[in-house]
């Protein structure tokens, strides 16, 4: 077999490959071996026929067929063995020449994984950020407690701070044109909460329930969705209700009511608790990706483009279903951002190749501090989430090849950042 081979890119490749009778006979035996059990040879048991013989009684066309589909899979591999390539994409193949089991040429493009130079990752150290967790942190969280167990007492007035109105309300753009997300009904909102954007609770106080306000507010410049980003958008909304909300004393009773607690000391001591789990499991988080990010900076790679895409769209695939299920089309969506589908795409590119960057550079990392997933670490992680799933479908799901597969890469990572945390930790 002979390989030629041409750098298109730091990241593509051509390859063409060329193959005569020696490198083609065992390719085609295998596929007759494959015909022998299918096909009936007078004197021989199925599948017993010397291949010789299985080719007299095979459809030549189908032959040929099924024995180019097994010689270009076959030596693509050992051509980019020979080459010590590693594909970053699926092959675009070009059949250049085939003459029937004796001489086979074809080419490949396909993206590939080059060359990564890493830094020296065992010294680059980072200090832990210190946890506190403070009173007013926990008396936030019990202004939470107050408002879940609050009672709400309807009331013929006008609303004010503090009290909750029910409201169904619907958001139109400039032109008059309904907005996806910007409308809900029955939505029980508390007034001064600050759960919607600026301005919109301020226009329902001393409002009466049976009562419609229309009022238009413009967005924050700094708002999520570009499209609505310093925009003016007209609100109908409709007062359903009023509800004062009465909310409880703190004290040994109101403790005891949230949860197994004697006292408020008590209960503060299991929300600082909490709070501090939370807040450390936060600092982790953030730590290791900061290292992952330091060590991704000072790596010198080239990201193929061909898994950019592919990362940009699985983004997009679960936004997707994630906007399904509340309801909203993509092109809604689209609508909302102001862009079109070829934007919205582009404008993931530069977090994608981010994201694939960091995946290439702790895949060297786990290379170079032969870091593996055995099967038992694998099995135990695939029987915790089984055990997070009460649907027997979803539990199924996990068994498929593809999603252990995920599985095991995410275990792979989480084992590599481990080792780096390991290193950055050590003194210095």
């Amino acid at each position: 077999m002979k390989v030629e081979r041409t750098d298109k890119s730091p990241t593509q490749v051509s390859l063409i490959v060329t193959a005569d009778q020696h490198d083609l006979t065992p390719i085609k035996d295998h596929v007759l071996r494959h015909f022998a059990s299918e096909v009936k040879v007078p004197g021989f048991r199925a599948g017993t026929a010397p291949v010789a013989l299985v080719e007299k009684h095979v459809d030549q066309r189908v032959l040929a067929d099924k024995f180019i589909d097994r010689a270009l899979n076959s030596l693509y591999g050992r051509a980019i063995d020979q080459e010590k390539l590693r594909p970053a994409s699926k092959p675009e193949v070009q059949l250049k020449k085939f003459v029937p089991f004796t001489d086979l040429e074809f080419e490949v493009l396909f993206d590939i994984i080059g060359p990564i130079k890493l830094p020296d990752y065992k010294k680059i150290k980072l200090s832990k950020k210190l946890v506190e967790v403070t009173a007013k942190d926990v008396n936030g969280v019990i202004k939470s407690l107050q408002l879940r167990v609050a009672a709400r007492n309807e009331v013929d007035r006008a609303a004010k701070a503090g009290d909750e109105v029910t409201i169904d309300f619907r958001g139109t753009s400039k032109e008059g044109r309904p907005l996806a997300g910007a409308d809900g009904r029955d939505y029980p909102l508390m007034l001064g909460s600050g759960t919607f954007i600026p301005g919109f609770e301020d226009n329902l106080v001393d409002a009466k329930a049976g009562e419609k306000k229309d009022f238009t507010i413009t967005f924050p410049r700094d708002y999520g969705a570009k499209g609505l980003a310093a925009k003016p958008v007209t609100f109908a909304v409709e007062v359903k209700k009023v509800n004062e909300v009465v909310k409880p004393k703190v004290d040994d009773e109101f403790a005891g009511k949230t949860g197994p607690f004697k006292t408020v000391a008590d209960l503060k001591a299991d929300i600082k608790k909490q709070l501090k789990t939370e807040k450390q499991l936060q600092a982790d988080r953030e730590y290791e990706n900061e290292l992952v990010r330091k060590i991704t900076e000072k790596s010198e790679v080239e990201v193929p483009k061909s898994l950019v895409d592919e990362q940009i769209a699985r983004g997009e695939e679960d936004e997707k279903r994630d906007l399904m299920n509340r309801g909203q089309t993509w092109q809604e969506h689209l609508d909302a951002e102001g862009v079109t589908a070829e934007e919205h795409f582009e404008r993931k590119r530069p977090e994608a190749k981010q994201r694939v960057k960091a995946g290439l550079v702790l895949s060297e990392v786990a290379g170079k501090e032969d870091i593996f997933v055995t099967p038992e670490e694998l099995e135990t992680r695939i029987k915790i989430l089984k055990g997070q799933y009460q649907d027997l479908q979803m539990q199924a799901e996990l068994d498929k090849p593809e999603n252990q597969r995920d599985i095991a890469a995410r275990l792979m990572t989480e084992k590599t950042i481990e080792r780096l945390v390991e290193y950055s930790s050590r003194s210095r």
